[in-house]
């Protein structure tokens, strides 16, 4: 399904028939609907960043709903498109924290190649409508991937931005890992916690005190 560890991670789920019922009707919405992102990106976040290799994870709500936006990785868009708002608060807040200049592209692919999951809560969205997919079912699947995280002994950082975020934090029980929580970045809540949250350094420095390379945030 995935290609990587994430597949024995996930062989549960991949086996049990209420997911394939579900997942297969996920799948029927594309016949009849405009559904982002597209179908061969479902699971993009979890295929660049394999299961053994999470070191961060950024939590999302559900993908963009704009055309050739979404590409299966939270806050991210594909090359070429506009950068949105919440985006450009976390470029902003990573330059106010490492001092790293704004990227002119919101593709974080990098981010993703160097362990960091950024996963949506919702997998999928239909066009112009946000949250549309949000009671399909797609967050008993995202709830099972933080659970398992949380079982690992390797220690990982959770960054939790905004309310819908931070509904995921009953899963993290470990105390191995670390949990950043602030407000959402988006225009209508950064002002309220998220500028000024060093969400980078923080999850940079913990990373370094427990021996694992530090992420690139320019890439």
């Amino acid at each position: 399904m995935i290609g990587n560890n994430w597949d024995n991670a996930l062989k549960v789920i991949w086996n049990s028939k209420n997911f394939n019922k579900f997942y297969n009707y996920v799948l029927s919405l594309y016949d009849t609907k405009t559904v982002y992102p597209p179908k061969e990106n479902i699971f993009n976040a979890l295929k660049l960043t394999d299961y053994n290799n999470v070191k961060v994870v950024i939590m999302g709500q559900d993908p963009y709903h704009g055309e050739g936006e979404a590409h299966g990785l939270s806050f991210s868009v594909q090359k070429g498109v506009k950068i949105p708002p919440s985006l450009q608060n976390i470029y902003k807040e990573l330059e106010n924290d490492l001092g790293i200049p704004p990227k002119k592209e919101g593709d974080l692919t990098g981010w993703a190649k160097q362990g960091v999951l950024l996963l949506n809560s919702v997998l999928t969205v239909e066009k112009d409508k946000p949250a549309s997919h949000s009671k399909l079912g797609w967050q008993l699947f995202t709830d099972y991937v933080i659970r398992l995280l949380n079982t690992r002994e390797d220690p990982i950082v959770f960054i939790l931005w905004g309310n819908f975020a931070k509904s995921k934090k009953k899963y993290i029980t470990n105390p191995k890992h670390l949990v950043i929580e602030s407000a959402h970045p988006s225009p209508f809540s950064a002002n309220y916690g998220f500028f000024g949250s060093k969400p980078f350094s923080k999850a940079n420095n913990f990373l370094i005190k427990n021996k694992k390379e530090p992420i690139d945030w320019s890439l």
